[in-house]
């Protein structure tokens, strides 16, 4: 599929100081030069870039410049580059006052809203546009074929999105010609404080999940996996609250078959959906063989021998430690969404805000922290392959039945989005033909037929 060129809108900004820029030897001059009057994507990236510089060499002066501008473009009514732009402002503005806290004063920096919805609205968040439903739909056809002739199945469930994922799954199994199997789903008691923000348990959600499963004639189990009682009660509401001390080396830790309660007469099924990346890539001295957290849980997950891995995520890399290396890869691919969004609703429609809102909240993580503060450390697809071979991990292709479903997924969406595969195992959904989440299944070395 040909790649379409970024939405690049030109937005006419009225200059209130234009003898800022007229001074030949101003940084901000050459960073502006052929941008003034007509600021489209490639000049707000080229900003940026400047900005993240300056507060990374702690120049406050030339960093409050390049913001003074961006403010002039950004919009959270404009179009997509406007929109996308005023997140990536308040963000920047919450690093630089880490820096020279007293000389900013924008009024985009104040804080982002965050919300606890109700589970009547996760689905329609999640089916705003395809980023979840990809993951779901080419997932649930891997551990479909996977799991056939098995009679028990315990899906270890790594997601953020509540278990949204499983009723499709339920619905498949209850029709499988052999009948279903006894389906067991164990999911953390916590999660990464990152949204979508759910306002009721861990218990209710399986408790939900059990009814339908009854519903469907699915013999099913929910079980809650509290990696820290003294900290974490499984009760407890899934939201930013609930998940702010998240300690993933605590749950690496404690995942073990006993404490899994894994069983021999079970095929095991290991679901990472938007979940690797919040594990640290960097290398511990106190980690398995000193590996990263990221590298250490696939290590443990492929001890407990499962019969797939499925892994989705959104296809960039945003891990790279220098913040002018993370920004303009950061702002080309959040555009992505925010392009889409502009096809179907409207600029002051509640849910498009709050879909956005949530997209500054991880602008806010990749711009604003470093260190264990920043936890939004996403790698390409093409990387996670490496990683997942380097681990023992041998790649699952997908079957033309699963490609087929995906396309008809799509095609209840805007015609922009499409699908191709690459490195012959991963599926790639894209948006106008830019890379945006990457789709793949695994197995332990030695166990693929």
């Amino acid at each position: 599929m040909k790649t379409e060129l970024r939405g690049n809108s030109n937005t006419s900004i009225s200059l209130q100081n234009p003898s800022l820029f007229n001074n030949p030897q101003s940084s901000l001059s050459g960073a502006l030069k052929g941008c003034l009057g007509s600021l489209d994507g490639a000049c707000i990236e080229k900003l940026l870039l400047h900005c993240a510089s300056a507060l990374e060499h702690n120049d406050g002066t030339l960093a409050q410049q390049v913001m003074w501008v961006l403010n002039n473009v950004a919009s959270l009514v404009g179009d997509p580059n406007q929109r996308l732009t005023s997140w990536f402002l308040r963000a920047l503005i919450s690093r630089a006052s880490k820096v020279c806290p007293t000389a900013m004063n924008f009024d985009g920096s104040s804080t982002i809203r965050r919300r606890n919805m109700p589970v009547t609205e996760l689905a329609v968040y999640v089916d705003l546009i395809p980023w979840h439903r990809f993951g779901f739909c080419a997932s649930n056809s891997a551990i479909l074929k996977a799991i056939e002739g098995y009679s028990k199945v315990h899906i270890l469930d790594f997601s953020i999105t509540h278990c949204m994922q499983w009723p499709t799954l339920i619905d498949a199994l209850a029709i499988r010609p052999e009948g279903p199997p006894s389906l067991r789903i164990t999911v953390p008691s916590c999660r990464p404080p990152v949204p979508p923000f759910l306002n009721v348990s861990c218990q209710e959600v399986g408790l939900r999940l059990s009814n339908f499963a009854k519903y469907r004639d699915v013999p099913f189990e929910f079980n809650v996996f509290d990696h820290d009682p003294s900290s974490f009660a499984s009760s407890e509401i899934m939201s930013q609250e609930s998940s702010r001390d998240f300690h993933f080396e605590s749950l690496l830790n404690h995942l073990t078959p006993t404490m899994l309660d894994l069983r021999d007469d079970e095929a095991l099924v290991i679901n990472c959906q938007n979940w690797l990346r919040y594990l640290s890539d960097e290398e511990k001295g106190n980690s398995v063989q000193n590996s990263s957290l990221r590298d250490a849980f696939l290590c443990t997950v492929k001890g407990f021998n499962p019969c797939i891995v499925v892994v989705v995520d959104e296809d960039s890399d945003l891990s790279a430690p220098s913040l002018s290396s993370r920004i303009p890869t950061c702002f080309n691919f959040l555009w992505i969404p925010f392009d889409a969004l502009e096809t179907f609703l409207l600029k002051d429609s509640s849910q498009r805000m709050e879909y956005e809102s949530d997209i500054g909240h991880k602008i806010e993580n990749i711009i604003s922290f470093e260190g264990a503060q920043r936890i939004e450390r996403l790698e390409s697809g093409i990387k996670l392959a490496q990683r997942m071979k380097n681990a023992g991990f041998s790649s699952v292709p997908f079957c033309e039945d699963t490609i087929g479903e995906v396309r008809s997924l799509l095609e209840e969406h805007a015609s922009g989005w499409g699908m191709k595969r690459e490195e012959d195992h991963m599926l790639v959904l894209t948006w106008k033909g830019h890379n945006s989440v990457f789709s793949t299944a695994w197995v332990p070395n030695g166990l693929q037929d």
